[in-house]
C-alpha cells in the first residue's frame, strides 16, 4: 500500500472510531439533558436519620435515596469527626460507628441532601445520642452513644430504602 492510500485508510479508521465513541457517549449526555434526576449520582444518598424507642429495643433508622449500600457497625472507644479527628460531644459509656460505603449525604453539585440531625442527645433506655460524623470521599459515617454495652442487630428494609440498627434492652412496657 502506498503512503497516500495508507493515510486515507488511517483517517477513515480514526473517523469511524471517533464516531463510535460519540455515539456510545450520546445516550448518557442526552439523559442528563432530558431528566434532571439523571444528573444525580448513582451513589446512594443518605437523606435522614431517625430513632425510636420500643418495649424491648431502641432503633436507629438511616433513610436512603437509591439502594442500601454495604454498612459496617463497629464498636469504638470514642467518637470522632471524620477528617478532623475532633471528638464528638456525646455523653456515653459505649459507642458504635456506623459507616455506609459507597454513599454520600450531598448531591453531585456538593449540596447537602441530608435533612436529619447532625448531633442530638437522646434519652432512651440504651440510646443516648446520635451524630453525623462524616460525609467524605464516598463514606457517610454516624456515631451512636449508649449508656451500657449495646447488644445490636442490623438489617436492611426496602420501599423506601433504609438501614436499621436495633439495640436490645429489658422490657420497659411491663
Amino acid at each position: 500500500m502506498n503512503h497516500p492510500r495508507r493515510r486515507q485508510v488511517t483517517a477513515l479508521a480514526t473517523g469511524v472510531l471517533l464516531t463510535a465513541g460519540i455515539a456510545l457517549a450520546a445516550p448518557a449526555a442526552t439523559a442528563g439533558a432530558t431528566d434532571s434526576r439523571a444528573r444525580t449520582t448513582r451513589t446512594p444518598l443518605v437523606v435522614n436519620a431517625r430513632w425510636g424507642g420500643h418495649c424491648t429495643y431502641d432503633r436507629i433508622v438511616i433513610d436512603l435515596r437509591g439502594h442500601v449500600p454495604p454498612v459496617t457497625v463497629t464498636p469504638v472507644s470514642r467518637l470522632v469527626y471524620d477528617g478532623s479527628g475532633k471528638p464528638v460531644p456525646l455523653a456515653g459509656a459505649f459507642f458504635l460507628q456506623i459507616r455506609l460505603h459507597p454513599a454520600a449525604a450531598h448531591d453531585d453539585d456538593g449540596r447537602s441532601v441530608y435533612r436529619g440531625p447532625k448531633l442530638i442527645t437522646i434519652d432512651l433506655p440504651r440510646l443516648k445520642g446520635l451524630a453525623l460524623t462524616g460525609d467524605f470521599e464516598g463514606y457517610v459515617t454516624f456515631g451512636a452513644a449508649f449508656g451500657s454495652k449495646p447488644a445490636f442487630s442490623t438489617h436492611k428494609l426496602h420501599h423506601p430504602e433504609r438501614f436499621v440498627l436495633d439495640v436490645a434492652h429489658r422490657n420497659v412496657c411491663c
